[in-house]
């Protein structure tokens, strides 16, 4: 895939110093080592190493740096996905799956912004208590459902909006084991009922977080340290809807590797989504939800500062896991649900993966693309440190073709 003509990494590396100088003590450690690690990325900064073709009339060589690897860097998270999509294939049942997203309202969103760690983590334990008790409720569905969950707390133009994606398939097993339940086709369970429960566990959460003195508020919210102020802060949603969307489900395990790919290591923006950057500011695509067709993609325009703001915003505290596995999927018993689950669906378990040959671990490393020149392999004749330079040279880009016509 040809490189982007725009990176966060050149907006970074053009502006960063300067936006880290007009905000310092406003920027948190953990901020500031991604924007060092995506400045840095694919750099000579990182090492890197050397390939050339194996077929010795082309030797086409070319120099590849190595990546950040940091989960908010947008040139990482493709090799990322695709490394962790071929252990989840694996995990795939022959039942239909649901897309259910679980949203906070603005006035909760806000208070996230200032204690991310702990609402964040109350966000995953909520709807997925809500999603577990109602699924187990004889009168939805009545089933011990297993499910993933993804963390995204972005809206399209980058604004602070925590939600959780769940995938989840269309059934579980019976109370005592012994069945498969499935769902009803094109339909899990009823979102008003999930709304409902979200809510008052959400808040239930919320507050004894805030008896327990694990929540901190700054600015127009410091009045919200006190139990009254907060207490009357959430009074209006108790009474209002909180959105939870269950999408129409996938067409087949196809589909859900295919929407997991985009979903599960998304990061606030992608390169391709950047259009220009210059003295008016940074300016991206986005989609405008409120309006159906084409006519929802719009361009955006951020003041160069604004915009590394709205990007850092999103920013995980250090350690926060925004994959999580629920139910039948829990990591600790997952592949045994699953080898259960497929017995009872009739469906046979997946052979184990061939081991590595001892002879192959030795073979020199290929890259994974071809020669761009012959479609030959490209062998790593070099690595070289962080900071150095190879000894051995790319081959030069050929030179364009003139055409006089004059």
């Amino acid at each position: 895939m040809s490189r982007p003509a725009l990176e966060v990494a050149d907006i970074l590396r053009d502006h960063g110093a300067a936006w880290r100088r007009a905000n310092a003590g406003h920027v948190s450690l953990g901020q500031l080592k991604v924007m060092s690690a995506i400045e840095r990325c694919r750099t000579a900064a990182l090492g890197g190493h050397v390939a050339r073709c194996e077929n010795e009339t082309c030797a086409h060589t070319v120099i590849a740096y190595n990546s950040c690897r940091n989960r908010h860097c947008p040139k990482c998270q493709g090799a990322a996905a695709r490394e962790w999509l071929a252990e989840r294939e694996a995990d795939l049942l022959p039942v239909p799956y649901f897309h259910v997203v679980y949203t906070l309202p603005a006035q909760i969103a806000d208070i996230a912004y200032q204690n991310k760690a702990v609402i964040y983590d109350l966000l995953f334990k909520a709807s997925a208590e809500t999603t577990l008790t109602i699924a187990a409720d004889p009168k939805h569905l009545g089933a011990r459902i297993g499910f993933m969950s993804v963390l995204h707390t972005w809206g399209s133009a980058l604004t602070h909006h925590p939600h959780v994606h769940m995938v989840v398939p269309g059934g579980g097993l019976s109370p005592d084991g012994s069945k498969w339940i499935a769902c009803r086709p094109r339909y899990f369970l009823t979102v008003q009922v999930l709304s409902a429960l979200f809510r008052r566990l959400f808040l239930e959460m919320l507050v004894a977080a805030h008896h327990a003195g694990r929540l901190q508020f700054f600015g127009e919210h410091a009045r919200l340290a006190d139990k009254a102020a907060f207490a009357a802060y959430l009074a209006p949603l108790r009474e209002i809807n909180w959105v939870v969307y269950a999408k129409e489900p996938f067409a087949g395990p196809r589909q859900v590797l295919r929407y997991l790919s985009r979903y599960t290591h998304r990061i606030a923006i992608s390169n391709r989504r950047l259009l220009s950057a210059d003295e008016n500011g940074v300016t991206f695509k986005y989609k405008d939800y409120r309006i159906e067709g084409p006519a929802r993609t719009k361009a955006m325009t951020l003041a160069t500062d604004e915009f590394i703001r709205r990007f850092l915003i999103h920013v995980l505290p250090k350690g926060f896991h925004r994959i999580r596995h629920y139910g039948l999927l829990a990591n600790g018993t997952r592949a045994a649900n699953i080898a259960h689950a497929r017995q009872l669906l009739a469906q046979p378990a997946r052979p184990k993966e061939p081991e590595t040959p001892e002879a192959a671990i030795n073979e020199p490393r290929v890259l994974p693309r071809p020669c761009p020149c012959c479609g030959g392999r490209m062998i790593v004749i070099e690595t070289f440190e962080r900071g150095c330079e190879p000894k051995h040279r790319p081959t030069p880009a050929p030179a364009p073709i003139r055409i006089d016509t004059s």
